[in-house]
């Protein structure tokens, strides 16, 4: 977060409050931001090596990308009103899970749960939960696996363990995720264009499901 757009963002929160206890929850907040910022670089390590390793063993690569995403203020913001909690600096620490968010992109669905297991099979990770929507699609056609987990980080004068958001997915989950976003997002449509829109876009999406399997069955017929 940049820290003139960031204390602007607090100071119209905080509107009211002291110049001193605005520049002190900056301060705060801050902080707490560097400690997602190097759990996020921690874990897009552990999936980089996890990926050479792969490629040594199997002379390819299973992961295509991996993009990194840490939350604004504005999206803490009204996730924590949205249920009912303070924005406070201990708040976002005790009820965000997703603050820092890690995106890996794969190039078939079995290596989504292998790098998934790889991962969490570590001796310093901690899963703490796991959601499959692969296995059991949302109601608009989204497929992804979301795991959090908690990873150390090391500091200059202690160990912290911080909870991050990773979404694994194929190419074309990633593909369909991109455009229904771009397409449905904060889009002023009326509710028969958004119906049927969301029609099309759950077709569009278990279309791509079956070219994955299939891409996946082709991909295990020439290896075997």
């Amino acid at each position: 977060m940049e820290s003139i757009v960031l204390k602007d963002k607090v100071a119209e929160y905080l509107m009211g409050t002291s110049q001193e206890d605005i520049k002190a929850y900056v301060s705060e907040l801050q902080t707490l931001m560097s400690y997602y910022k190097c759990a996020m670089h921690e874990i897009e390590a552990k999936f980089k090596v996890l990926n050479e390793q792969f490629s040594l063993q199997h002379e390819r690569n299973p992961i295509e990308s991996i993009k990194t995403r840490l939350k604004s203020f504005e999206s803490i913001r009204e996730k924590l009103e949205r249920k009912g909690l303070p924005l406070t600096v201990q708040s976002i620490w005790d009820n965000l899970n997703d603050v820092a968010g890690i995106r890996v992109v794969c190039s078939f669905m079995d290596d989504i749960h292998m790098l998934a297991y790889c991962l969490i099979s570590q001796d310093d990770v901690k899963l703490i939960e796991i959601k499959d929507y692969i296995k059991n699609p949302k109601p608009n056609g989204y497929r992804s696996l979301h795991i959090i987990v908690e990873v150390p980080i090391f500091l200059l004068d202690e160990t912290r363990r911080v909870r991050a958001e990773v979404q694994l997915r194929t190419i074309s989950m990633e593909s369909w995720a991109k455009l229904e976003h771009r397409m449905i997002y904060k889009k002023n449509l009326s509710e028969e264009l958004l119906s049927k829109t969301r029609d099309e876009l759950r077709e569009c999406a278990e279309i791509s499901s079956q070219l994955d399997h299939k891409m996946q069955a082709i991909r295990n017929i020439i290896e075997k």
